[in-house]
């Protein structure tokens, strides 16, 4: 630990304090390298990716106001070489519910189109226009842009993928590209038509606003319900890898999720990148839930604009995979309604698989949900949840070694209960210590968050041990409350 500064490269990317920093920028130059060779012989003797070198959170940062978020985020923004963001916003009447609307188109273009990139999109069986016109585009040479529409979502609506080709042929036109290496991406309503007239005539304003200073712009345009812009960094090998989402509400991935974009000046070739790209969404966006619902229009696209070396891709996947799990959690901490983030490490599980479905059985239990939202220890719902999945899918598990604790107390053990007075009451005080905000009463009936910011990076801590295995997982879930209700029952006006 370094004492002046605050830093420990004990960690892989810890950020302390306000304003975090990568360790990529403040460890020895070697100490990565190290690191990953130390994790691969206990791997290559054990078959187990040790915990603390994949499951450490990068930050723990707190922010008293939006305005000391905002200027958090400044430090987080800088685009890499070779990319400008530019946004444009403009009013519409949409087809199916005649009402003022508005939109914002946010596009993502590169000085010049690129071999190097890669993209999951969601699983739902029933994928947005832009979804089926993006898994085209994978087999295509190169890609110049990304263009970004909120407010509707392009999903099963008439005439949808001709009308997202007919937007991604004039914004090619305009940047001087072709059609094709434009990927076109919708968020928001569906089963609404894209206002394609107004959508044309809005794109020059945003090509004429595309700027190569900050990443910023593009994190603010593309929200929907969201709270607050998500953007997440890492300096390393002289480039920069940065990532924004989007994604609020209608989360459980499934290979990927909500709307991500990760750009990076680091030169990585098309299919290494590919590669990474599965993995890291594998351990980060495929390892969380707020409401159980997987998205029509889920998609996490990586670009390289080759414009710096990397020599290590190593230690660039690390830096990806970093970026991925921290947007992740932010997506989950800024989940419509949520008050508390869970984070679920499951450890001694027979597999990955069932490791990873369990912390999700848990984090989508309501009545858990619940009574976390309201910082009441109800351990029994907790321990139902498990008992729950295993009955239901894992029959024949053998359930005598599970142990849990909360906030790190021990509250199941030897196939009992392991309570009394005082950890009733350190686990009330954990629970509360991990509360994002309070609900406030309202007025009108309609209860909405009382922040617009987070305002701290804090969890409930929850750990499971089946003792069966060497198989861990670590799933990110929010829980259920008055706001999120809310929010989803008036969702389209």
């Amino acid at each position: 630990m370094n004492e002046e500064n605050g830093n420990c490269c004990a960690c892989v990317g810890v950020h302390v304090g306000l304003v975090g920093r990568s360790a990529y920028n403040t460890c020895p130059a070697d100490f990565h390298k190290k690191l990953r060779e130390f994790a691969y012989q206990i791997q290559l003797h054990s078959g187990v990716t040790p915990p603390h070198l994949s499951e450490v959170p990068s930050s723990a940062n707190v922010f008293s106001s939006r305005s000391v978020h905002r200027a958090w985020l400044a430090t987080q923004a800088r685009l890499p070489l070779g990319f400008r963001v530019g946004t444009a916003r403009f009013a519409f009447t949409p087809h199916e519910a005649p009402r003022h609307a508005e939109m914002t188109l946010t596009l993502i273009a590169l000085d010049r189109p690129s071999t190097d990139f890669a993209a999951v999109f969601t699983r739902n069986a029933f994928p947005g226009a832009p979804v089926v016109i993006g898994r085209r585009r994978l087999a295509e040479k190169t890609l110049g842009a990304i263009l970004v529409n909120n407010k509707i979502s392009n999903v099963c609506a008439p005439g949808g993928v001709e009308a997202a080709e007919q937007v991604c042929a004039e914004t090619a036109r305009l940047l001087n590209q072709q059609p094709h290496e434009i990927l076109p991406s919708s968020t928001g309503v569906i089963g609404w038509r894209l206002p394609v007239r107004e959508m044309l005539s809005a794109l020059p304003k945003a090509v004429a606003a595309l700027s190569g200073d900050s990443i910023l712009p593009a994190a603010e345009s593309i929200v929907t319900t969201d709270l607050f812009p998500k953007i997440r960094s890492v300096s390393i090998q002289g480039g920069t890898v940065v990532g924004i989402a989007k994604g609020a509400g209608m989360i459980e991935p499934n290979l990927a999720t909500m709307l991500v974009y990760i750009l990076t000046d680091l030169a990585v070739p098309r299919d290494s990148l590919r590669a990474m790209l599965l993995r890291a969404v594998d351990v980060s966006f495929n390892c969380i839930s707020v409401d159980s619902d997987t998205s029509t229009s889920d998609t996490v696209v990586t670009v390289s604009s080759g414009r710096v070396p990397c020599p290590d891709l190593a230690a660039f996947e690390s830096a990806l995979t970093t970026v991925c799990r921290d947007l992740a959690e932010d997506v989950v901490r800024n989940g419509e309604g949520v008050h508390h983030v869970m984070r679920v490490r499951i450890a001694g599980a027979p597999t990955p698989a069932l490791a990873r479905a369990l912390g999700k059985a848990i984090v989508n239990a309501p009545l858990f949900k619940c009574a976390v939202a309201g910082n009441d220890p109800n351990v029994g719902r907790l321990i139902q949840s498990i008992g729950r999945y295993v009955g239901a899918n894992e029959p024949g598990l053998d359930l005598a070694r599970l142990t849990a604790r909360i906030g790190g107390v021990q509250i199941f053990a030897d196939g009992v209960f392991q309570l009394d007075p005082a950890k009733e009451a350190a686990l009330s005080k954990h629970l509360k210590a991990a509360e994002l905000y309070a609900s406030a009463p309202p007025k009108d009936g309609v209860f909405a968050p009382a922040v617009d910011h987070p305002t701290h990076e804090r969890c409930v801590e929850i750990e499971v041990d089946l003792g069966l295995g060497g198989a861990v997982a670590t799933v990110y879930g929010g829980d259920l409350t008055h706001e999120y209700v809310s929010e989803n029952a008036d969702y389209r006006s």
